[in-house]
């Protein structure tokens, strides 16, 4: 099976998709373009196609002509011509070093660091991640550091997207910055141009969010859970909220086995594991037993144990897909936990 990822670059320690090209700390945006695979152009041509004149007499070969359907166009890769959509014609295409170029100022003047950027599915998406130097300790040992991510596609699959992001150190797990039900992400649609002066002005408000949502992270580390809340709350993230309400005396172990006709049976043991204390991190004082220990083990979940096809598709699940959804619908359970 072909790799999702075509080409990355990570600087630091390795991520936890364990690929890419590692690059020392504080390069230039042009070595990360070419170690990242993002050193290259998106093309665009219209769609043509041979019109042929069947009303020629059969003696004579039908005459072809080469016409353009001008209400969409192809896009294409500049170094191996290779296709990559094909879009309308008022698609707006935004570079793989538009991505990176996103980050100039930031690195080089708002001490931001580089950490991570790719290419996945052949060109068709790429992204860029970078330290903004935010950091929160959870009971003095649990580190969550803050991180910028920008992505976007030029298939249609994916808006231009910058959305600020934790990651937790023991166990590099990942989760987008959300408040009250709604994400932070900025989202340009690609029927628009991307304006990265304007997105940044906007970023200013959402990465001032990181003191609220880190103080929900503290409360969700002094919120302690009983077994059947926990139990509760993997059924509702993972089934919905009907699947919850099952009785169980003893937590776990009474309401796991009644629900073995469940798809997701599998997946309620795992999580179950990693939350009793075989997840990374979870004896630590802010996660045992408490709200941020459950949302934490759906995170580890989603980032490291779920089922996928390769590394490559749980990492494009994980920021952009199931995944991502998944882990929102965790954080906002979580948070009602608190509420």
């Amino acid at each position: 099976m072909a790799h999702l990822i075509e080409q990355m670059a990570y600087a630091g320690e390795t991520p936890w998709h364990l690929l890419g090209n590692p690059l020392p700390p504080k390069q230039p945006l042009e070595v990360w373009a070419r170690k990242a695979g993002m050193d290259w152009t998106i093309r665009e041509t219209p769609v043509r196609y041979m019109a042929q004149d069947l009303q020629a007499p059969e003696a004579i070969q039908p005459f072809e002509s080469l016409e353009s359907f001008r209400d969409q166009k192809v896009l294409y890769r500049s170094d191996t011509r290779l296709p990559l959509s094909v879009v309308s014609r008022r698609y707006q295409v935004v570079q793989p070093r538009d991505v990176l170029e996103f980050y100039r100022d930031l690195t080089e003047v708002s001490g931001y660091e580089m950490e991570t950027a790719g290419v996945l599915k052949a060109g068709r998406k790429f992204w860029a991640l970078a330290r903004t130097g935010k950091q929160a300790v959870l009971k003095g040992t649990d580190v969550v550091n803050g991180y910028l991510l920008l992505a976007t596609s030029c298939d249609g699959t994916l808006a231009t997207t910058v959305t600020p992001t934790t990651v937790r150190v023991v166990c590099n797990n990942t989760l987008s910055i959300a408040l009250d039900g709604a994400s932070d992400a900025i989202r340009v649609p690609h029927r628009s141009s991307f304006d990265a002066d304007a997105v940044k002005r906007q970023l200013g408000i959402a990465v001032s969010q990181w003191d609220g949502f880190m103080y929900r992270m503290k409360l969700l580390s002094e919120r302690k859970v009983k077994n059947k809340e926990a139990a509760d709350y993997f059924l509702q993230v993972l089934c919905g909220p009907t699947a919850s309400g099952r009785e169980g005396k003893q937590g776990f172990a009474t309401v796991i086995p009644e629900i073995k006709v469940l798809p997701h049976e599998r997946a309620l043991k795992k999580i179950q594991s990693l939350y009793e204390g075989h997840g990374r991190g979870a004896e630590l004082a802010a996660a045992k037993g408490t709200a941020w220990g459950l949302l934490s083990a759906m995170t580890e979940f989603v980032d490291h144990e779920r089922r996928a096809l390769s590394r490559e598709s749980r990492l494009d699940s994980a920021w952009f897909g199931q995944g991502a959804a998944l882990k929102q619908r965790a954080l906002d359970r979580a948070l009602e936990l608190v509420s």
